[in-house]
C-alpha cells in the first residue's frame, strides 16, 4: 500500500512538472511572438495624464501604465494616443484648442525622441516604423466635442494626423448620445449633424469609433456609414449585463456584418460584473473609513489610505477573463473582428491581474496559445484586424472622393 501511495505521488509530480513545462513553453513562445508581431493598441490615455503631470515617457515612468522601456518589453508597436477631451469643454468651449494642445504634445514627444517614437497616420507608416525599431504614435480623438459646429473641423483634425474620433464620451454632445448619460436621451441616437460628421469621416478616411455611444446611436452609425467602424476600447456586455458601455451580442453581430472590429478593454469593471460590484462596495467603504479616521479630504494621508485599501480589497479581474472576451467575439463573429484596446492610463487602478501595464501583452498571448489559438490568429488580434479595417476605410474614402471628381 505504501508503495502504491509513493507511485501516486511520483505520477502527480510528473504531471505537475509536465504542466509547468508546457506553461513555460507557451510563455516563451508568447514572448517571442510579441516581439516579431506588430501589436496595435486601440486606446491609451497617456497624453491627458501627461497634461496633468509631465513625466518623460522615453524612459521608465512607473507612475504610468505606459512608457518606452515597458512598451518595448511587451512588444507594443503602435499605441493609439487618445486625444481625450473632458465633457466640461462641451459647456465651457475650448474643446478644439484642448485637442490641439494634446496633438502638439504627441508630436513633440516624437520630435524630441526620434530614435524611439514616430507619429503614424496609416498601417503602412506603422509597418515602416516597426522595421526601423520605432514605436508609432497614431492618434484618435476621444469625444467629438472638438468638431464643434463646423464640419470642416473634421478635415482640420484629419490634416493634423487624427485617424479616429470617438463620437461621444461621458455625456451626450452635438453628435451623439452617450451610453454613460442616463439623465437624457438628447438625440435618440445620432443627431442629424452627427450623421453628417460620420459621412465626412467616411469621405476623408477617418475611422468612426463607436465606443461610449448608446445602442441607438450605434445602429444609426450602421445605417449611415459606408465603411467599417471600430470600437477602440470596449468589451462584451455578455459578461457585464446591463452595462451599456460594453457591446451586446446583437451589436457585435452587426459590427461583424459591417466588417468592423471590437478592441477589448482591459479594465476590470469592463470585464466582470463581480468587479463592478466590488468597485461600488470598496468606494463606499473607503469614503466611510476616511470619515471615520478623520482624515482631511484630499490629504496625502487620505490618498495613501485610499490607494492601499483599494489594492487590498477590490476584486480584480484577470488576464484569463480578457481571453474569455476574445473567445466570445470569435464565437459570435469570427477571428477577424476582435483586437486589443487596453485603455491603459485610462482605467485607473482597475487593471486585471496579469495585465498591469504595457509590458504584459505576452501574458495574454500565452493564454491564447494555451487555448489553441495559432500564431497567425493572434497576429490578427494584435494588428491584422485593425489594419484591415483601417485600410478599408481608406479605400472607401478614395472611392467616395473619386465619385465626386
Amino acid at each position: 500500500m505504501k508503495r502504491i501511495k509513493n507511485i501516486s505521488v511520483v505520477v502527480l509530480l510528473v504531471l505537475v512538472f509536465a504542466s509547468c513545462t508546457q506553461t513555460n513553453q507557451y510563455q516563451q513562445q508568447a514572448n517571442e511572438l510579441a516581439q516579431k508581431a506588430i501589436i496595435v493598441d486601440g486606446h491609451i490615455d497617456v497624453p491627458y495624464q501627461l497634461k496633468d503631470q509631465w513625466v518623460d515617457i522615453s524612459k521608465a515612468a512607473p507612475e504610468l501604465d505606459f512608457d518606452y522601456p515597458r512598451a518595448k518589453e511587451g512588444g507594443l508597436d503602435a499605441p493609439f494616443m487618445s486625444i481625450y477631451i473632458p465633457v466640461e469643454y462641451q459647456e465651457t468651449g475650448g474643446a478644439k484648442a484642448a485637442a490641439d494642445s494634446l496633438i502638439d504634445m504627441v508630436e513633440g514627444i516624437a520630435k524630441d525622441h526620434p530614435d524611439k517614437f514616430a507619429v503614424a497616420t496609416s498601417p503602412d507608416e506603422i509597418e515602416a516604423n516597426f522595421e526601423k525599431g520605432l514605436i508609432s504614435l497614431p492618434m484618435g480623438i476621444e469625444n467629438g466635442a472638438p468638431v464643434g459646429k463646423d464640419l470642416s473641423n473634421v478635415q482640420y483634425f484629419y490634416n493634423r494626423g487624427v485617424r479616429y474620433i470617438t463620437l461621444a464620451h461621458a455625456k451626450d454632445n452635438r453628435l451623439s448620445d452617450s451610453s454613460y448619460d442616463t439623465t437624457a436621451d438628447t438625440h435618440n441616437g445620432l443627431s442629424k449633424y452627427g450623421k453628417e460628421v460620420v459621412k465626412e469621416m467616411n469621405r476623408l478616411g477617418m475611422m468612426v469609433d463607436v465606443s461610449h455611444i448608446t445602442d441607438s446611436a450605434f445602429y444609426d452609425v450602421m445605417d449611415v456609414t459606408e465603411a467599417p467602424v471600430v470600437a477602440t476600447h470596449s468589451s462584451c456586455r455578455h459578461f457585464t449585463p446591463g452595462f451599456e458601455r460594453n457591446m451586446s451580442d446583437d451589436l457585435i453581430r452587426r459590427l461583424g456584418k459591417n466588417g468592423g472590429v471590437i478592441m477589448i478593454n482591459f479594465g476590470s469593471t469592463f470585464l466582470d460584473s463581480s468587479s463592478q460590484n466590488s468597485m461600488d462596495k470598496v468606494r463606499k467603504e473607503i469614503t466611510e473609513l476616511i470619515k471615520e479616521k478623520d482624515f482631511e479630504a484630499g490629504s496625502d494621508e487620505a490618498e495613501q489610505f485610499r490607494t492601499e485599501y483599494f489594492q487590498n480589497n477590490f476584486k480584480f479581474s484577470t488576464v484569463e477573463k480578457v481571453a474569455d472576451h476574445i473567445d466570445h467575439v470569435v464565437e459570435l463573429v469570427g477571428i477577424d473582428h476582435v483586437g486589443l484596446g487596453s485603455d491603459y492610463d485610462g482605467v485607473g487602478p482597475t487593471l486585471p491581474t496579469g495585465l498591469k501595464d504595457v509590458s504584459t501583452y505576452p501574458n495574454l498571448f500565452a493564454e491564447l496559445l494555451e487555448r489553441g489559438y495559432t500564431e497567425d490568429e493572434i497576429k490578427k488580434i494584435a494588428s491584422g484586424n485593425i489594419f484591415r479595417v483601417w485600410n478599408r476605410v481608406n479605400e472607401v474614402a478614395e472611392n467616395i472622393q473619386q465619385s465626386k471628381d
